[in-house]
C-alpha cells in the first residue's frame, strides 16, 4: 500500500510519499498550487503504481484551499482522504511533546496517520459534489443573519423618526412599509403628504390592502408625532431599506439554486412535517455523504450535539454539558428544524412534551427532539424512504 501525506497551504503544497513497509519513495517534496504541480504530483505516484486501489491520499481540511486539489485527485480516480486538522494535531503530539509543527512535518505526520490505519473515510464524489449545496446554504445563511442586522437598524430609526408608526402596522418590515418609508422617510415629510399621493402610494405597495382609511390615520399620527426630524437619520433610513431590498432579492435568487438542486437529489429529508427544503438542504449539505458516518451517533458528534464525557479516578461529572464543536451550521439547522418539527408532527411533538413533563428546560428538551430527528434522518437517507407520518 502506498500513502501519500499532503499538506495544503494556499501558494503551495508539501508531500511525502511512503509504504507500508514504511520506505520512504519520496521525501518531502513541494508542488505549487497550479496544475503543473497537480500533474507533478499525479505523475510521481503513476511512477510508483498503476493500481490506485493500493494508494491512499490524505490531505488536511483547509477550507477552499484543498478543493481544487481535492477535486484534481478525485477526477484522476485516486482513493483521498480530508482530515480534520484537530486530529492531525492530537496525532502529530502523540509522537513527541515538543513543539514541531511545519509544513514538511504535517506532510509527514498525514501520510503516517494514513499508514496507522486510523478509522477515516474516503471522500466521495457525493461528498465533492455536495460542496456547491454547502457553499450556497452558508451563503444563504450569512446574507440573512445581515438582512437581520439591518431590520434591527430600520426598527431603531423608525422609533427615532416616527415612534407610533410601529402600532399601525403588523410589522414594519413589509413591503407596503418599506414603499412608504423609502419615499417619505420621516414623521414631517408624511404629515405634509398629501393625501391622494399617500392613498396611492400604499395602495399599489399594499396591493390593495391598504386604502383611504389606512391613509388618513398613518397621517394623522404622523400630525402628532414625538418623532425627530433628522435629514441624516432620514437618509440612513432610505439607505438601509433599499439594502434590505437588494438582499432580498439576492436571497431569493440564491434560494432558486437551492431549491434546484434540492429537487434533482429528491432528498427524503423533506417528507419530514416542519423541514422546507431550505432547512432541509442546510442538514443535507452540512452532513454530506451519510455513508461517512456508521450510525447516527457519529453525526451527533460531528454536529457537537453530544454531551461531552469527563471521568478520571473518582470524580465522574454526571450532568455533562454537549461539546458544541463541530459544524455550528448543522447544529443550528437541526435546532430550528426540530423546532418545526415539534409543531408539526404529532411524535415529535409528544416527545418534547414528555421531556418538558420530566422537568427539563425547553432549549434541552429540544436538544432530545433533535437527536431524535437525527436518527430519523439517517435512517430516511439510508433507505430513500420517505417519512411515514404516525396519524
Amino acid at each position: 500500500m502506498i500513502y501519500v501525506g499532503i499538506d495544503v497551504a494556499k501558494d503551495k503544497h508539501d508531500c511525502f510519499i511512503t509504504n507500508s513497509n514504511g520506505e520512504i519513495l519520496f521525501n518531502v517534496f513541494t508542488i505549487p498550487n497550479n496544475a503543473d504541480g497537480f500533474h507533478n504530483l499525479y505523475q510521481k505516484i503513476s511512477s510508483l503504481t498503476k493500481d490506485f486501489s493500493n494508494v491512499k491520499v490524505g490531505l488536511e481540511a483547509t477550507g477552499h484551499y484543498n478543493y481544487n486539489l481535492l477535486g484534481f485527485l478525485m477526477d484522476k480516480g485516486l482513493p483521498t482522504f480530508v482530515i480534520n486538522p484537530l486530529h492531525t494535531n492530537l496525532f502529530r503530539k502523540s509522537f513527541s511533546l515538543r513543539q514541531t509543527k511545519t509544513d514538511k512535518v504535517d506532510a509527514h505526520t498525514i501520510a503516517l496517520m494514513m499508514m496507522s490505519g486510523v478509522n477515516l473515510q474516503s471522500y466521495s464524489d457525493t461528498s465533492y459534489h455536495n460542496e456547491e449545496l454547502k457553499s450556497l446554504t452558508r451563503y444563504r445563511f450569512d446574507k440573512v443573519k445581515e438582512r437581520a442586522k439591518l431590520k434591527t437598524s430600520v426598527s431603531r430609526l423608525v422609533n427615532i423618526l416616527f415612534p407610533e408608526l410601529e402600532k399601525l402596522v403588523p410589522t414594519l418590515h413589509m413591503v407596503s412599509v418599506y414603499a412608504l418609508l423609502s419615499e417619505l422617510p420621516s414623521s414631517s415629510q408624511i404629515a405634509s403628504c398629501h393625501l391622494t399621493h399617500l392613498t396611492k402610494l400604499l395602495e399599489s405597495a399594499s396591493k390593495g390592502r391598504y386604502s383611504k382609511e389606512k391613509a388618513i390615520e398613518i397621517r394623522d399620527a404622523a400630525r402628532i408625532s414625538i418623532g425627530s426630524n433628522m435629514p441624516a437619520k432620514s437618509l440612513e433610513l432610505k439607505h438601509t431599506i433599499k439594502l434590505i431590498q437588494e438582499l432580498t432579492s439576492e436571497i431569493n435568487e440564491i434560494e432558486d439554486s437551492i431549491k434546484s438542486i434540492m429537487d434533482s437529489i429528491h432528498s427524503p429529508i423533506t417528507s419530514i412535517p416542519g423541514i422546507n427544503y431550505r432547512m432541509g438542504a442546510m442538514i443535507i449539505a452540512e452532513i454530506g455523504d451519510f455513508n461517512r458516518f456508521s450510525s447516527p451517533d457519529k453525526i451527533l458528534a460531528y454536529a457537537g450535539l453530544s454531551p461531552s464525557t469527563y471521568q478520571s479516578g473518582q470524580l465522574d461529572r454526571g450532568y455533562s454539558h454537549m461539546e458544541k464543536r463541530g459544524s455550528r451550521y448543522l447544529r443550528y439547522a437541526l435546532f430550528n428544524a426540530t423546532k418545526l418539527v415539534c409543531i408539526w408532527d404529532h411524535t415529535f411533538a409528544a416527545y418534547l412534551a414528555k421531556k418538558r413533563a420530566e422537568g427539563k428546560h425547553y432549549n434541552v428538551a429540544i436538544s432530545h427532539a433533535a437527536k431524535k430527528l437525527v436518527r430519523v434522518i439517517y435512517r430516511l437517507e439510508k433507505s430513500q424512504q420517505l417519512y411515514n407520518r404516525a396519524a
